[in-house]
């Protein structure tokens, strides 16, 4: 479970970043498609750098009979969470904004108002 928990922050923050990224290029001007692609290739390095240094931080655990649970689940998780990243969250942003043709400045599609 603590392996669970400390995966869940890892995941999060990587992905809250990617997205940032994301927002960041379509406020400077790039059409969705552009901000979803340069953003996962500026950070697709990083994050593979941040699940492979936990992992094999992890890896002397995993070879402890009591701790060994913890390391796996970190090791194995890191690896789903790390394709999830990269993959489903890039997609999800683009079914969920595809349809608008621009965003406006902060994020805010055309149209709505904040409030």
């Amino acid at each position: 479970m603590i392996g669970i928990i400390a995966l869940g922050g890892i995941v999060v923050r990587n992905s809250i970043v990617l997205i940032e990224f994301i927002e960041q290029s379509l406020d400077a001007g790039a059409d969705l498609r552009e901000a979803i692609l340069e953003s996962g290739a500026v950070r697709m390095r990083p994050i593979l750098l941040t699940a492979l240094t936990t992992a094999l931080g992890a890896w002397p655990i995993a070879l402890d009979p009591i701790f060994s649970g913890l390391a796996w689940a970190l090791i194995f998780g890191l690896f789903a969470s790390t394709a999830f990243t990269l993959v489903v969250v890039p997609v999800m942003d683009f079914v969920v904004y595809g349809g608008a043709t621009a965003r406006a400045p902060g994020g805010m599609e055309p149209g709505r108002q904040s409030g």
